[in-house]
């Protein structure tokens, strides 16, 4: 299988070569020139990591060894054998994607992909160091150090948004251990320290190789694929749907990522009906999905829902060239958004977005009721992020008259966000953040994550600040 960018075809590389690069010359992403195809009933026959060995070398069939890599990405690391386990909770099923070594889905592909970027830096006979570049709005950057933490011939350096992180994601990143590890924090917010770190990889760094481990990196999106196939065989399993019957799946997402997953597992084959897309009140993607229009002239809201205060969507980019097949088209929606600020796509191609898409979001107000109501009537505790998707599942189910089966990705732990959590569920004191972490458990019962217990007495090693400008002498000084 062979990959160009989403601008350009002039270029074909192979997956183990796109995943090193992580972000084409041209600016653009790299996709696979065709989509594989699965056996679906072959795929859900296994484990999940069967599953994720078939789905992740299905779309980068040249990296070897696969079924090894996946072991050794995923074994002991996550508190659940099935990594991603899903829960019946009232009208919904929640897929669970935060038992890993961080607490947030971006473990499932944090894992996986320092093992896919050490194979395809040994099958390509690289030499010298990779540099591995990263902007969070809060769940990347921990989970990225972590995956990254010590692995030989790598370096990883993460910016996040001055302010703009829960303190417990703040806190999980500046006391991250390792030999190989970077972390400053940038003055702006998440679409600043995104795009220093493409401007990073289009101007380059004197003695860098560089490479990403956001989600525009496809090694980064592949393992996502699974959780999806995996939520499908749990609905099997517990007599929900039965083979061939479709499944909606609600998504809360900034960045596009996890919901285009969703809609590669579709198009690989599995019976996925609409992909709801749900946004904070940083409604971009709403607004887009909506009106074919993408402006990201607004203000960006700091939300009690961090990981999705984007304006910028890096991996609508991908679903343009997907459902257009015209590079030419998109490298031009690109250059609007870069020198104007906003694009309107073609009418026909809105009407292909919207039949597979649905769109809604939800305040911060109604994320806390719905943190409220989920946890009084079905006794399940939610983050904000999952939250958010909840109620936006809600207004689809009421809008539409839908009642195909819905799964909720859950995408972090509550204890990830406690004062917002815990504020859903009475009034809280102060601003201790750690002290709300305690207080919840003493209220729900519900187990911290053994890595945010103690997270507070850690030191911190990493608490530098600066300007979207400076970044590129920071990353010089890397040694």
């Amino acid at each position: 299988m062979r990959y160009h960018s989403t601008r350009g075809t002039d270029e074909s590389i192979t997956g183990s070569q796109a995943v090193l690069r992580g972000l084409a010359p041209d600016g653009g992403l790299y996709v696979p020139d065709t989509l594989p195809q699965l056996d679906v009933i072959t795929c859900l026959e296994g484990s999940t990591m069967d599953m994720a060995t078939r789905i992740i070398g299905s779309l980068l069939p040249d990296i070897q060894n696969m079924e090894a890599l996946v072991r050794a990405a995923y074994t002991g690391k996550f508190t659940s054998s099935e990594l991603t386990p899903t829960q019946a909770a009232g009208p919904f099923t929640v897929l669970e994607l935060f038992h890993g070594p961080t607490s947030a889905f971006k473990d499932v592909a944090l894992c996986m992909l320092p093992r896919l970027l050490t194979a395809a830096r040994q099958q390509q006979g690289m030499e010298g160091d990779i540099t591995i570049l990263t902007a969070t709005s809060g769940d990347t950057g921990k989970a990225a150090l972590e995956g990254f933490r010590d692995v030989p011939g790598v370096k990883i350096c993460v910016f996040y948004p001055q302010g703009g992180v829960s303190a417990v994601q703040r806190a999980q990143m500046v006391t991250q251990e390792g030999g190989n590890v970077a972390v400053c924090a940038v003055e702006g917010n998440f679409d600043d320290a995104q795009t220093g770190v493409k401007q990073l990889f289009a101007s380059g760094v004197p003695g860098k190789q560089l490479s990403t481990a956001n989600s525009i990196n496809i090694g980064r999106l592949a393992p996502q694929v699974t959780y999806y196939f995996k939520a499908y065989k749990d609905l099997l399993q517990a007599g929900t749907v039965k083979m061939g019957d479709p499944v909606n799946f609600c998504v809360p997402t900034g960045n596009f990522g996890d919901i285009l997953a969703g809609w590669l597992a579709k198009q690989m084959g599995l019976p996925v009906g609409r992909l709801i897309c749900a946004s904070n009140a940083n409604n971009v993607l709403t607004d887009f999905l909506t009106t074919g229009t993408y402006d990201r002239r607004r203000p960006l809201h700091k939300t009690i829902s961090p990981s999705m205060d984007i304006l910028v969507s890096s991996n609508l980019e991908r679903l343009l060239y997907f459902l257009s097949g015209d590079t030419g088209l998109v490298a031009n929606l690109m250059g609007q958004l870069n020198t104007q600020g906003a694009y309107t796509v073609p009418e026909a191609l809105l009407s292909t977005i919207q039949k597979e898409f649905w769109a809604g979001f939800c305040g911060d107000e109604q994320a806390r009721q719905t943190i409220g109501k989920v946890y009084s009537q079905y006794g399940y505790l939610c983050d904000t992020h999952t939250a958010t998707a909840w109620a936006v599942a809600e207004d689809y189910v009421n809008q539409a008259n839908d009642n195909t089966p819905m799964v909720v990705l859950s995408t972090a732990s509550p204890y990830k966000f406690p004062a917002a959590v815990l504020s859903a569920l009475e009034p809280v004191k102060g601003t201790d953040e750690f002290a709300m972490m305690a207080r919840l458990y003493e209220k729900t019962g519900v187990p911290i994550p053994k890595n945010l217990v103690g997270l507070q007495q850690k030191p911190e090693r990493h608490t530098g600040c600066i300007a979207k400008e400076q970044m590129l002498d920071f990353v010089a000084n890397i040694s």
